[in-house]
């Protein structure tokens, strides 16, 4: 399976300006990542480490047949969050008991990628052990690094990336200037005339690309010799501070930006810096005003500092950020009381944002839901981090903890969750009904994840304090959770009265928990063998939400459910029906278990039409999702058991060879394609898929299925296409297995058909 072909995250961000200069490291670049495993860029804030990683790694794409991946660290404080970040940043599912740093060490060592590590100097120590772990147990990994300083591990290759040169030339500062210039004064161009002044200018600024955008964007006010005076002002009035030189000229720089501000934009700025990642207009509003900033002029502000490239928008409408060096120093203008105000305030925006979501986090806006606060991952991560510091008010990051809890649920944050929740148990060790709830959820989590001791410990003390309490809503939903955990453990018949019990109680305390009590009543009917009874709480599952809602992950699982009692009745017409009405809701939430059973699921029915071709693709489909997972379905024995009688009989009926051929085109496809095959009916999108194989290589595999075809060995291709034997190797291997064939003249008639 493929990294690239079936991670649901996006490839690298498209860059928005030209990119100018770097022809030497880039040169530098593209040699060693085709024989080193870890590259580190190392240099200052602001002189362009990001933009080169990415640009040389979009030029060595076809390198890594597994994908190009970046990973953003610069919005992350929290260490212990790092391999889980890394994980999510390459479409591992977060639903793993195991750690985020054992999934990535398996999914990676049988893997030829290129993974960038993006911002890593306040992670230095931790970045450095987890690329030696990643490095040492896995082979066709390659690692970019960008930092401000070496990661110090055995065979770490490093290019330092200097300032852009200030002579003349197209690949240097006055290039970058004019280009940038141009951006904001249209018909800017460097002249004889004023070649001298632009050249003193990025003399002045190093040469540091971000210093001279941020001096460029004032053009739109400030005439070319007036700005180069105002600057030349400043750095002498600065030249007494200490530092290393090309970092002071940054700072000194951005500080000049800063006070050509007005007060009430440096103000908002220094505010700013206690956002991570990106934010919206609403966020700013509700944590930055106060004071001089009243809440209906931030707009004007917000706007005055992105003209002035103090604030950065986003790809996405209606987002921005600060750079990371921006937020240091923005940060700076703060003193220490009203920093502590502004994070509080911060906590109490995002657990309201949080709780208005939660409200409704079983209805229509589900998806909405999971996309909005998707969004303000990074934002929630460090607002939960402040009410556990030594600042913060630990029971208030235990209600956002609460809030949250459907949102994990529904993203598949499954191993987030659990991480917070023990952070509650630690910062709140009073049997409080805080407590109560974290133990709760903890073993809920946990359940869900399939690890039984723990889950079953946490629910056992959840109810214990719940009854110490005397809150019976919380002794019900500790119930439920022992419910869900006898079920995961083959109690089917134990499970069932546990949920019975708990979704009375629950239904007049608390509607989100009742749902997904229902849900897991379901489940424990259908496992027990009692498909009736499973339909019935499906059914229930139904009435509850209302017969247009749009809500997807009860809905979706109840669906998935009534669908495999129906099969199993001998109703094909109407599971099919069923199973692609679910598979169609949970899409919109990108879980990679729903997509999984849902394909495999359709699977199951193709074989009960005699479809074996369209099974077989259809399980290795979703075959190539649960080898993500420890163990597919979560180890629940009775799916298992008939997951594997139906890929036995679809083998029996196909014979090895053509199973193992539709298998593999079902890993190979895609999950998009997938899920379209899965959703039609699919002979003629069998038929597609058979006439379109060649359609599943990128663009360099088709150029070396083209060479073998031409009968050329892997050495000759390597030489052909001047890359290393190594990858040439890759690339076979890889080719053999997304066109499921065995030799080369399989894959020689494939292009000769194609």
């Amino acid at each position: 399976m493929s990294l690239a072909t079936h991670s649901r995250q996006p490839s690298l961000p498209v860059q928005v300006t030209g990119f100018v200069g770097r022809r030497r490291e880039l040169e530098l670049l593209e040699e060693l990542l085709s024989r080193a495993r870890l590259v580190t860029l190392s240099g200052p804030g602001g002189v362009g480490k990001t933009r080169l990683a990415l640009r040389a790694a979009e030029a060595a794409r076809d390198r890594f047949p597994d994908g190009v991946h970046l990973v953003e660290l610069s919005a992350l404080s929290d260490a212990a969050l790092l391999a889980r970040t890394v994980a999510g940043a390459l479409g591992l599912p977060e639903q793993e008991s195991r750690s985020a740093l054992e999934q990535l060490v398996e999914f990676l060592s049988v893997r030829q990628a290129l993974v960038i590590l993006d911002t890593c100097e306040h992670l230095v120590e931790e970045c450095a052990l987890l690329v030696e772990r990643l490095l040492r147990e896995t082979v066709g990994l390659c690692l970019l690094v960008t930092s401000r300083q070496p990661l110090d591990v055995a065979g770490e290759h490093m290019v330092p990336v200097p300032p852009l040169p200030v002579e003349d030339g197209d690949g240097g500062a006055l290039a970058l200037f004019e280009q940038r210039a141009a951006a904001v004064v249209p018909g800017f161009a460097v002249t004889e005339e004023n070649r001298a002044a632009v050249r003193a200018l990025c003399a002045r600024l190093d040469g540091m690309p971000l210093a001279i955008e941020l001096a460029s964007v004032r053009l739109r006010a400030i005439p070319l010799q007036g700005l180069l005076a105002r600057l030349e002002d400043r750095f002498s009035l600065l030249t007494v501070r200490r530092g290393v030189p090309r970092h002071q000229t940054l700072r000194t720089t951005i500080m000049w930006s800063h006070d050509l501000c007005l007060p009430e934009e440096r103000v908002l700025w220094g505010r700013l810096s206690v956002f991570a990642g990106s934010f919206d207009l609403a966020a700013v509003e509700a944590v930055c005003s106060g004071g001089v900033l009243a809440a209906g002029e931030i707009v004007e502000h917000l706007v005055g500092l992105v003209d002035k490239s103090m604030v950065m928008r986003t790809e996405e409408e209606g987002r921005y950020r600060l750079l990371d060096t921006m937020r240091e120093l923005a940060g700076e203008q703060v003193d220490a009381a009203e920093l502590v105000e502004l994070r509080q305030r911060h906590l109490e925006y995002f657990t309201g944002l949080a709780g208005r979501w939660y409200d409704r986090a079983f209805g229509d806006e589900q998806v909405a839901m999971v996309s909005g606060l998707g969004r303000e991952r990074a934002n929630l991560r460090a607002a939960l981090e402040f009410a556990f510091s030594a600042e913060g008010d630990a029971a208030a990051g235990a209600r956002l903890a609460y809030v949250l809890w459907p949102y994990w649920l529904c993203a598949g944050a499954l191993s987030e969750a659990c991480y917070w929740y023990d952070r509650v148990l630690v910062a709140v060790p009073a049997p409080v009904v805080e407590r109560a709830m974290a133990v709760c959820h903890l073993g809920w989590f946990r359940s869900v994840q399939g690890e039984r001791e723990g889950a079953l410990g946490c629910l056992e003390a959840a109810g214990a304090l719940a009854a110490e309490l005397g809150d019976a809503g919380w002794q019900a939903r500790a119930l439920m959770g022992l419910g869900m955990q006898r079920m995961m453990a083959g109690d089917a018949a134990g499970s069932v009265r546990s949920l019975e019990e708990a979704a009375g109680s629950l239904a007049e305390r608390d509607p989100h928990m009742h749902l997904l009590c229902l849900v897991t009543l379901c489940a424990a009917h259908v496992l027990a063998g009692d498909l009736e009874r499973g339909l019935a709480s499906a059914g229930r599952v139904l009435q509850v939400l209302g017969p247009d809602s749009r809500e997807a992950y009860a809905q979706g699982l109840a669906l998935y459910l009534m669908s495999l009692c129906r099969g199993l009745l001998g109703e094909g017409a109407e599971a099919l029906r069923l199973a692609r009405q679910g598979l169609r809701l949970t899409q919109g939430l990108r879980d990679q278990f729903s997509a999984a059973l849902g394909l495999d699921l359709l699977g199951l029915l193709a074989v009960g039409e005699g479809r074996m071709v369209r099974a077989a693709r259809l399980h290795g489909a979703a075959e190539a999702v649960w080898a993500r997972f420890t163990r597919p379905l979560y180890g629940l024995e009775g799916l298992l058991v008939l997951r594997d009688q139906t890929l036995v009989s679809v083998e029996q009926a196909l014979g090895a060879e053509r199973f193992e051929l539709g298998f593999a085109q079902g890993r190979a496809m895609g999950l998009e394609a997938a899920i379209r095959l899965g959703e039609q009916d699919g002979d003629a999108v069998a038929a597609a898929v058979e006439r379109a194989d060649l359609g599943v290589l990128s663009a360099r595999e088709r150029e070396v299925a083209g060479l073998l075809a031409e009968g050329l060995t892997n050495r000759q291709i390597a030489e052909r296409l001047v890359i290393s034997k190594r990858t040439a190797d890759a690339h076979v291997e890889h080719i053999f297995a997304k066109l499921g064939v065995s030799s080369r003249a399989q894959v020689a008639a494939l292009v000769v058909e194609g």
